[in-house]
């Protein structure tokens, strides 16, 4: 019955198409967690391109979807109910990573751009229809680590609602490093450089701040997370123990700050770690996973903060899906 289904959708969604129908077995004993939305997006055909990120604006619910190719619209925007809204194209190459703001007034949308022509190596801020609002960086300008705004294929950002920003730089470019600016983009702190040491990275590829004062980066090539405060930068510790398969991609807290989401592109999996309450951070635990298709590559993922629906943006499917948690 489930194999029927699965090859009429798939025949019903076109060949490129790829639906992660896993069957959630339990992790470690553990009951699954999350159950995959067969019904988002409404028409898949509106991907046309690699998808790479996503960002969920719970606020509106808003779902922006960014995604690479020849003549396809690089930022797609869906309801939450899954329907498709519009697109916009203006300044984006290639995206890497994308994160909405709310604050009291409005609404913005920030996109890393790893593009080598005239609008890559920068972090830009649009508004929610596309308009360019702010440029960090010399557009298509690779940048050395010497010079705080200057980027080299900077891979994703995350923006406090009080306008702290965090940006990991460094998608296997020269950089190697987590930066933090106030909202008038003065640098607060920087750290890092290329290596394997305490602090250092090789691709930081995600960042996440939680309520306790961490900033937690997914140190890809290193098979960690590390995990610094986010006041003064001090490292605070790591995570390694989980990844010895593969090295996280994305990292996203779930609503309640109790899992942290982890996307695992090389093996197909999105990881459901315990988050540590304030104090040392100890080592990874993970409760619970949910396998993908092969193929599937999750590269970044984002959680809706209301609902707590998982948003998975997949670069081998060519997709976004959607995962809602069972309880």
């Amino acid at each position: 019955m489930a194999g029927a289904l699965l090859a009429l959708l798939a025949l019903l969604w076109g060949s490129q198409v790829l639906i992660a129908f896993d069957y959630f077995s339990p992790w470690k004993g553990q009951q699954q967690m999350y159950k995959l939305d067969i019904g988002w997006p409404k028409i898949p055909e509106y991907f046309t391109g690699q998808t790479f990120c996503v960002a969920v604006d719970s606020l509106h619910g808003l779902v922006y979807v960014g995604q690479r190719g020849d003549n396809v619209p690089k930022v797609l925007v869906f309801s939450e109910e899954g329907y498709f809204l519009y697109s916009w194209n203006n300044t984006v190459e290639m995206p890497h990573g994308i994160f909405v703001l709310n604050t009291a007034t409005d609404s913005s949308v920030w996109i890393t751009d790893v593009g080598t022509g005239k609008y890559g190596h920068t972090v830009k801020q649009y508004s929610p229809s596309g308009k360019l609002m702010q440029i960090l960086g010399t557009p298509g300008n690779a940048g050395s680590s010497l010079i705080p705004l200057q980027f080299d294929q900077p891979a994703e950002i995350f923006v406090e609602e009080s306008g702290d920003i965090y940006v990991v730089d460094g998608d296997g470019g020269m950089n190697n490093r987590l930066l933090k600016l106030s909202n008038d983009y003065k640098e607060i702190w920087l750290t890092g450089t290329n290596g394997t040491g305490i602090g250092q990275f090789k691709i930081p590829h995600s960042v996440t701040v939680d309520p306790f004062g961490r900033v937690w980066v997914a140190d890809r090539d290193n098979k960690r997370i590390q995990v610094f405060d986010k006041v003064t930068g001090e490292w605070l510790g790591s995570w390694s123990s989980c990844f010895s398969e593969d090295g996280p991609y994305s990292v996203r807290f779930t609503g309640n700050y109790k899992y942290l989401i982890v996307a695992q592109l090389n093996i197909n999996r999105l990881a459901v770690l315990a988050a540590p309450p304030v104090g040392s951070i100890g080592d990874c635990v993970m409760v619970n996973a949910v396998q993908l298709a092969d193929e599937t590559k999750p590269h970044l993922v984002d959680v809706d903060m209301k609902s707590g629906a998982v948003y998975v943006a997949e670069i081998g499917a060519q997709q976004v899906q959607k995962y809602i948690p069972l309880s």
